[in-house]
C-alpha cells in the first residue's frame, strides 16, 4: 500500500541549466547532486548502459528529481500534454501574479494562459501551464480562489 509521494521526475538535457532553472526561477532547493554507476542504473532502469547524473530539489512537501543520462543519450520526446505519455508536476504558489510575472521576466515559454478553473476541486483558482528548459510542463495554481480577474491591455493577458 503506497503512504506517501517521494518524488515526481523529469529527464532533462542538460542538469546544471535545469537545476538553475527550477532553483532561481521556480525557487526549489537543492538538496543532492550525485552521480549513479552503471551497475546500479542498468539494475534500475533497465536499460543497458545507463548512466546516470540525478539532482534532487525540494519544496515544502514533496520532491523533483531531474536525471540526466550520460549513456546512452536520449532522443527528444513531443512533451505536449495532449500526448499519451506526457506528464507534469504542479505546485501551489502563495502569489500567483506575482509568480506569472517573474515567469515572464525570465522569458519563461508560456503553454496557455493564466486562466481561472472553472470546475472540480480548485474551481476558483489561477492555473498557468508553462515549460521549463527542455520542454516540461510545469502547472502552478494559486493557493486561494480568485475574488477578481482583471483585464491589462498589454497583449490582453489576464491578471490576477
Amino acid at each position: 500500500m503506497i503512504i506517501n509521494m517521494n518524488h515526481m521526475s523529469f529527464t532533462v538535457s542538460n542538469l546544471e541549466k535545469s537545476i538553475e532553472f527550477y532553483q532561481k526561477i521556480l525557487g526549489l532547493e537543492l538538496v543532492n547532486k550525485s552521480e549513479r554507476d552503471i551497475e546500479f542504473s542498468e539494475k534500475v532502469t533497465g536499460i543497458q548502459g545507463a548512466k546516470l547524473v540525478i539532482a534532487y530539489l525540494k519544496t515544502s512537501n514533496g520532491a523533483v528529481e531531474l536525471i540526466q543520462y550520460l549513456s546512452p543519450q536520449g532522443i527528444r520526446l513531443d512533451t505536449k500534454t495532449c500526448n499519451i505519455g506526457s506528464a507534469h508536476v504542479c505546485f501551489i504558489v502563495g502569489e500567483f501574479q506575482k509568480m506569472v510575472e517573474k515567469l515572464e521576466e525570465n522569458h519563461v515559454k508560456f503553454a496557455g494562459e493564466p486562466t481561472i478553473i472553472p470546475a472540480g476541486p480548485n474551481k476558483g483558482k489561477a492555473v498557468l501551464y508553462f515549460e521549463d528548459n527542455d520542454s516540461n510542463t510545469i502547472e502552478i495554481i494559486s493557493k486561494s480562489v480568485v475574488r477578481k480577474q482583471r483585464r491589462t491591455n498589454e497583449k490582453n493577458q489576464s491578471r490576477y
